[in-house]
């Protein structure tokens, strides 16, 4: 495993308006994903399916089936590379529902997290590496001035 890349406030600061961007147009997509989802359930009219047999039903159904089968399917490939954009970026992607991010950071000598989420206009939060987001605290003034590359 390669060592993660240790982020300073305003490294991840400026990555902040590019996240921002990425992470709006894939939370648009999981939303059209799921349309597209309600769209397949409804023309395939099997309500007891399971997600796998549905597609499977879709791919050898009518042409509607068919076209919205391909439709979900290339919005989730979409997705997949969506997300895997950001991480190849060296953020850590803690809940895509969301747009929660970390990066890691230093704290006085300590790796933690630093903590955006999608919405916020810095990064401005920072928690242990086990605490979690109900962990975030604020960056203060003097724990900008703690968090040391």
């Amino acid at each position: 495993m390669s060592t993660p890349r240790i982020w300073t406030i305003e490294e991840a600061n400026a990555l902040v308006p590019r996240l921002s961007s990425l992470i709006g147009r894939q939370l648009a997509l999981a939303s059209d994903i799921e349309r597209c989802w309600q769209e397949l359930v409804k023309t395939v009219e099997s309500p007891a399916a399971t997600p796998d047999q549905l597609l499977e039903l879709a791919r050898g159904g009518s042409e509607l089936a068919r076209a919205r089968e391909r439709e979900l399917s290339e919005k989730i490939a979409a997705y997949e590379s969506g997300w895997q954009e950001v991480e190849e970026l060296g953020v850590v992607v803690k809940d895509q529902r969301i747009g929660l991010c970390d990066f890691y950071g230093r704290l006085d000598g300590t790796l933690v997290w630093l903590c955006w989420r999608y919405g916020e206009q810095a990064v401005e939060h920072y928690h242990g590496l086990e605490a979690g987001y109900a962990g975030r605290r604020p960056i203060t003034a003097a724990k900008r001035r703690q968090l040391l590359n």
